[in-house]
């Protein structure tokens, strides 16, 4: 039988790129100001999901995603990989949620979608590096969760099991399902678009991108339903306005930077003892190392 699989992913912006107009007077980040690009992490959670359904036959993937009506880019890019469908949770109601009011979101959404046996979540985004969120979904919806996955080994049985690359070493585990899974960068890459998906599902858009062309894409999505992005808003997953937002969001962010490291002067060893020794006492003594 196969498994039922929700995979959690972010349009981020990137944080290779931040420069002086990255940030918005009230403390949030100005994504307009910044190149969008899949959560690097969310692509290796990803590719685990394609794993499992690919080992489980009857298995389907539903990508979830919140942000702006861009976001729905995401979702394509997991159609071009394979999932078999995605929702957008879009509204500006929205704008602004710390991780706490983005994993009630999250969870209303969930509870939407009812059925499933597992969620696989990237460890955590780039623009804030939390790996609060994943966690935070699993505590709101009542289930087990696993940290730090580097391979989903198998789920079956009623149970999943897990190798975790901890800093210390490897570790397997075991979990009762349906449960919360959040993958590691050291996992395996995410596979390429797969050229026939991209010819499949290149002209998918939501309700709101459809507005923007209605003569391109209207008839398109008629007579293929499988174009239809499904996009949520506030009201159709019912959230509580007052948990959303800045108002619902108890971090406020200060300030963020781009810090560049540049060396300011160094020094030349050669292949001296009493010298590479006296290197190692600087840096010992300085807590570089040690």
């Amino acid at each position: 039988m196969g498994l039922k699989i929700i995979v959690l992913a972010k349009q981020v912006p990137d944080t290779r790129n931040v420069g002086k107009d990255a940030m918005k007077d009230d403390g949030t980040v100005n994504r307009a100001a910044l190149p969008a690009i899949f959560n690097p992490e969310d692509l290796n959670a990803l590719e685990q999901a394609l794993r499992l359904k690919e080992k489980y036959e009857g298995s389907t993937i539903t990508l979830l995603t919140m942000g702006p009506p861009r976001a729905a880019e995401i979702i394509r890019e997991g159609l071009y990989r394979g999932i078999d469908n995605g929702y957008l949770l879009t509204d500006r109601a929205f704008a602004g949620s710390d991780t706490l009011a983005t994993s009630y979101a999250i969870a209303c959404a969930i509870r939407k979608i009812k059925d499933f046996d597992v969620i696989i979540a990237g460890r955590q985004a780039i623009d804030g590096d939390t790996a609060q969120v994943g966690p935070q979904v699993a505590e709101k919806l009542g289930l087990p969760q696993i940290t730090y996955a580097e391979d989903i080994i198998a789920a079956e049985n009623g149970k999943i099991t897990v190798k975790r690359r901890l800093e210390r070493g490897v570790e397997t585990v075991e979990s009762p399902l349906p449960c919360v899974v959040t993958v590691n960068g050291s996992a395996p890459d995410c596979r390429p678009r797969a050229a026939k998906l991209l010819m499949k599902y290149k002209h998918a858009r939501t309700a709101t991108e459809r507005r923007e062309q209605p003569e391109k894409y209207d008839s398109l999505a008629t007579d293929r339903p499988y174009l239809n992005i499904c996009e949520w808003n506030v009201n159709d997953v019912e959230c509580d306005h007052k948990w959303l937002g800045l108002s619902g969001s108890p971090t406020k962010v200060k300030a963020i930077e781009s810090v560049v490291f540049q060396a300011k002067e160094s020094k030349k060893l050669t292949d001296n003892d009493n010298e590479i020794d006296e290197l190692m006492k600087e840096l010992i003594s300085n807590h570089t190392i040690g």
